[in-house]
């Protein structure tokens, strides 16, 4: 709960933004972007409403910010991925930062940014076209580093770098799905290994 701080009498009360903020996460990423009331979040968060709304600003403003944690922490694999030496091991990180992200013990399962806003209403047509636009920004990272591959040579010449990216970010996308419905990490990564085993060499 808020805590109040010393000071004059009559200062706001108090409370850790940064945390409340990761709690909000967690919320969001286990019950979506409508799922989460905001009962529910601020009971979470420890805070007031008002106090939500003064830090934060509203639901679809606090889901924004949870985002950008989100692809921040338990997201940051995608990133660290691009940066592999080779577009197979770019592949095999992401699907493997997927499955391992989306079956982490005593974290939601699956994926904020596909599960957010599966079943949003026309009142959350924001938030859907916010988890849109990050899953394609997320699609163009891969697929400007497959080009990158076919560019050095790492792809072969006829290597489609688009294709490729979509496949990948399909494949973890429904990883994320998966694991949200109860499927196990060692069953994913089966699945996920046996996805690159036809990867085009060079």
């Amino acid at each position: 709960m808020e805590t109040r701080k010393s000071g004059p009498i009559g200062r706001p009360r108090g409370f850790d933004a940064d945390a409340a903020l990761e709690r909000a996460v967690l919320v969001f990423w286990e019950h979506g972007y409508e799922g989460a009331s905001l009962a529910t979040l601020t009971d979470a968060m420890g805070i007031s409403t008002t106090s939500m709304y003064a830090t934060f600003g509203n639901k679809e403003e606090l889901f924004r910010k949870a985002l950008e944690r989100y692809t921040e922490g338990p997201g940051a694999y995608l990133a660290r991925a691009l940066e592999e030496p080779t577009a197979l091991d770019a592949a095999t990180a992401i699907l493997t930062g997927t499955v391992r992200t989306t079956t982490r013990p005593a974290h939601p399962q699956g994926c904020l940014g596909v599960q957010g806003a599966l079943a949003a209403s026309d009142s959350g047509r924001g938030v859907r076209d916010l988890l849109a636009a990050w899953r394609n920004n997320g699609c163009a990272s891969v697929r400007e580093r497959f080009r990158r591959a076919v560019d050095e040579g790492d792809l072969p010449p006829g290597a489609d770098p688009a294709l490729l990216a979509r496949y990948i970010t399909t494949l973890a996308f429904g990883i994320a799905v998966q694991a949200a419905s109860g499927i196990g990490r060692d069953e994913l990564q089966e699945m996920a290994d046996a996805a690159l085993r036809n990867w085009p060499l060079s």
